[in-house]
């Protein structure tokens, strides 16, 4: 999360809509953390049935224009957000979580709202932010609830193998915001108590947080291991956090490119933003 990384960019999408600026304000300070280019995306959907050449003409003008007065309103708020952001406007036709995919292949950073961008209006989470969060090339982040300012940045972290990429995004993000990092895993056991177990539970994760922690000395760093089924409910113990972050691979977050249970319920239910690594 920190910044001066060659080609680093923060994409977030926007739609029609006053809620999907507040997405925006998010990546605008995300962007300027990282200092770095903020591009602002807008997905029209073009006329899908044969119409006459001129009528397709000026439907295209409509939608880009459209577009254009959404991504203007949009540049606004990064700037009141972020003063002196750089911005660069990406207006384009087609379906916005397609696209969306194919653009992160070449930015380092994916944000949406937890509604918008076409997806169906009263879901828990939104179709777009929830297929894109589990089959873009880079981390995306949905911003939903509130980032408690000064609030801890809370990493889940599972047995897999490979999660390294996500605990060195947690721990970026947290230097970078000079806040206090809590680690969560979370564990069950039999119905008859194993004595120590919870002992050994927050030991082990010590241990495996252990080289991010003396990587990061200013990071103030916490162990918490949760007795519970359920990892979305143990992360969501912490109060008063900023950002959740998550990997995309392992026990609880994705599978062939969907989000398991965690990852569903902390983008349907979470207080604060959600990072999905990938």
């Amino acid at each position: 999360m920190t910044a001066n990384k060659p080609g680093d960019v923060v994409l977030v999408g926007i739609d029609e809509s006053e809620t999907s600026l507040t997405p925006v304000r998010w990546a605008a300070a995300e962007a300027k953390r990282r200092d770095c280019r903020l591009e602002l995306f807008h997905a029209g959907i073009g006329e899908t049935v044969d119409v006459p050449a001129k009528v397709a003409e000026r439907k295209a003008r409509e939608v880009f224009g459209r577009a254009h007065r959404w991504l203007s309103r949009a540049a606004e708020v990064a700037e009141d957000a972020a003063p002196g952001v750089r911005t660069q406007l990406v207006a384009r036709v087609g379906f916005a979580a397609d696209l969306l995919i194919e653009l992160s292949r070449s930015v380092s950073l994916v944000v949406l709202g937890s509604h918008g961008l076409g997806g169906l209006r009263g879901a828990a989470i939104g179709s777009v932010a929830l297929r894109v969060a589990a089959s873009a090339s880079c981390p995306v982040v949905v911003v939903r609830g509130r980032a408690a300012p000064g609030g801890a940045v809370v990493v889940g972290v599972d047995g897999a193998d490979g999660a390294e990429h996500v605990l060195e995004f947690a721990f970026d993000a947290a230097a970078s915001r000079q806040a206090p990092l809590v680690a969560v895993r979370a564990w069950h056991a039999a119905l008859v108590d194993e004595p120590g177990r919870a002992d050994a539970e927050e030991r082990a994760l010590r241990e495996r947080i252990g080289a991010w922690a003396e990587k990061y000395p200013a990071v103030e760093t916490r162990a918490l291991a949760v007795r519970d089924r359920s990892a979305a409910r143990a992360l969501m113990t912490v109060e008063g956090a900023q950002l959740v972050v998550i990997g995309s691979r392992g026990r609880g977050p994705v599978a062939g490119g969907l989000l398991g249970s965690t990852g569903n319920r902390l983008l349907a239910h979470s207080a604060c933003p959600v990072a999905v690594v990938h």
